[in-house]
């Protein structure tokens, strides 16, 4: 879902609103309707922020009516609901992406979120790799702000460490594990 959506919504699209749009694309229906009850976008720390919609919506991503108690939302890319997992398998990946086990970020801005999220989905083991062009492309950054995302993720004890083989473009990263020192 994350390569998809690294693919569907502009490089522009802040972390805030792309983690949004991965609710609403884990969370719609057969007919790509989504409701997203309230509480759900305070725990997330989107509640409210009504740029966010604004800007799936100027992207042509989906529209917008709100209820009560709840968001709703139409999904208007139709490539996307064919190409679905079953609503159980999207409904875990949705509550995991909210906490992504192991990498699970402690708060924060969206973007340290979205950068945790898109580790943790390639994430084997307490260590992994992936090309800077890529991670940074999943996650709507430039390959600078990636890095820096990065080194906020160290900071914080996410990470244990992470480098970047300039020759091969290639990023590695050590997972904090308790009881581990996840050093390379």
């Amino acid at each position: 879902m994350l390569s998809y959506l690294s693919a569907a919504l502009p490089q522009f699209t802040s972390p805030a609103a792309r983690l949004l749009a991965l609710q609403c694309a884990l969370r719609a229906d057969t007919n790509s309707h989504v409701q997203l009850a309230a509480g759900l976008l305070r725990g997330m720390r989107l509640y409210g922020r009504t740029e966010l919609w604004e800007e799936l919506e100027h992207a042509n991503w989906l529209r917008r009516a709100a209820g009560r108690h709840h968001v709703e939302a139409q999904l208007l890319d139709t490539v996307l609901m064919p190409q679905q997992p079953d609503r159980r398998a999207r409904a875990r990946a949705a509550h995991w992406a909210l906490r992504p086990a192991p990498l699970a970020a402690p708060g924060g801005p969206p973007a340290v979120s979205l950068v945790s999220l898109v580790l943790a989905a390639q994430t084997t083991g307490d260590a992994s790799s992936t090309d800077l062009e890529v991670l940074a492309r999943l996650c709507g950054h430039s390959p600078t702000q990636t890095v820096e995302l990065l080194d906020r993720l160290v900071a914080s004890r996410a990470l244990t460490s992470w480098r970047h083989n300039r020759q091969s473009d290639e990023v590695f990263w050590w997972l904090c594990l308790p009881g581990r020192d996840g050093q390379p």
